[in-house]
């Protein structure tokens, strides 16, 4: 996969001259201008957080949810800088919405990961640009496509952006848990190495879906050296109109920052010294995707545990194993993996999941006694 050269300033604002991570924090959506100052005022106390972001227009899925404020948001914005001095983003999915909050002074525009995915969306806002010097941001598309995400850095710089970043956010697949969009770290490594130039920022509150897994992904994201976070911060997240559970408090984001790492790497590190440090970390990434995986798997062996005995089916099925052995072997010769390398690793799997099935059978059993 080859990518154009951009033509990007030297002076960005997305990369701080300290070498610690870039922090821009605030709510989902704009919901009202009490909610939005006293998001911002509760901010103040988190001196990492440089930039407020807040949801004017929100795409949302199905119709009926709530779907933004719209561009009266956009003097909220307006006000939350006036009074602490921050930098303010917001999302932009049409020339309108580009138009509009230029004119009310917004300092940083991003695009979301429902327009980046359509090139005519995309070449829509890159037009709306033409001409402008404001920094914008870029998220992943929805769907794992560098070529598209590439493509929309490519035509904002084409139209003069000369300040760009990307957005880590996370892609929607059929089964991601325990994420809301599954992280796939490797997109995140495969685009560092294709556009080294271009600053990532992470946005663990997309990926997560819930706070409880803010602080992993936030580790896990400084672990591959991006240069800054995007987390949604609301000051009553309970409450708020959309994406409740994501959203931390300026209190709570103030814990998880300090319990962060920061391990930049040494400036005196070689070029293959810090691949080699990004790709262990990739590895460790996978070692975890493997166990959620394995996880999932003893789960589904429970289930079918329960559904044999009460059928009466014998728990070792030797035709059934004897297929899926030769199915994997199959795949593992196509991927270019060994024959006896993955044998003893499903071997150890299947007797893991005759054990699972065979201690639920004895579970559900007892259950029925009880009843």
């Amino acid at each position: 996969m080859t990518t154009k050269h951009l033509n990007l300033s030297d002076n960005t604002i997305f990369k701080r001259a300290d070498g610690q991570p870039l922090i821009i924090a605030g709510p989902c959506s704009a919901e009202s201008e009490e909610q939005m100052l006293e998001t911002a005022r509760g901010l103040q106390s988190v001196p990492e957080v440089t930039i407020f972001r807040a949801g004017i227009w929100k795409p949302r899925t199905r119709p009926g949810a709530f779907e933004g404020i719209g561009k009266v948001g956009l003097k909220w914005l307006k006000r939350v800088k006036e009074e602490t001095g921050m930098l303010t983003a917001c999302e932009v999915a049409t020339g309108e919405h580009v138009n509009d909050a230029l004119k009310q002074g917004v300092d940083i525009l991003w695009v979301g990961a429902r327009t980046t995915v359509n090139p005519f969306s995309v070449q829509e806002i890159a037009d709306a640009l033409e001409g402008v010097d404001v920094p914008v941001l870029v998220k992943n598309p929805v769907n794992p496509d560098l070529q598209l995400w590439l493509g929309a850095l490519e035509r904002l710089n084409r139209a003069g952006i000369t300040d760009l970043a990307a957005i880590h956010r996370g892609f929607s697949s059929f089964d991601s848990r325990p994420y809301r969009n599954h992280p796939k770290w490797n997109m995140a490594y495969e685009f560092k190495k294709l556009l080294p130039e271009v600053p990532l920022i992470c946005d663990p509150s997309h990926i997560a879906g819930k706070r409880s897994l803010l602080q992993q992904i936030s580790q896990e994201a400084l672990n591959l050296q991006v240069d800054g976070l995007m987390i949604e911060t609301h000051c009553n997240p309970d409450v708020a109109l959309s994406d409740a559970a994501q959203q931390v408090t300026p209190e709570g984001l103030k814990q998880l920052l300090a319990s962060l790492i920061v391990e930049r790497v040494s400036s005196t590190a070689t070029a293959n010294e810090e691949e080699l440090s990004e790709l262990r970390n990739l590895i460790d990434y996978l070692d975890n995707e493997l166990i959620n995986v394995l996880a999932r798997r003893s789960a589904v062996a429970k289930e079918i545990g329960i559904l044999k005995k009460e059928n009466k089916i014998n728990l070792l099925q030797t035709g059934r194993w004897e297929q899926v052995m030769e199915q994997r072997m199959q795949l593992a010769l196509r991927e270019g993996l060994t024959e006896d390398f993955v044998k003893a690793i499903f071997q150890e799997i299947h007797q893991h999941s005759l054990h699972v099935q065979a201690a639920a059978a004895v579970e559900s059993k007892l259950v029925t006694n009880l009843k």
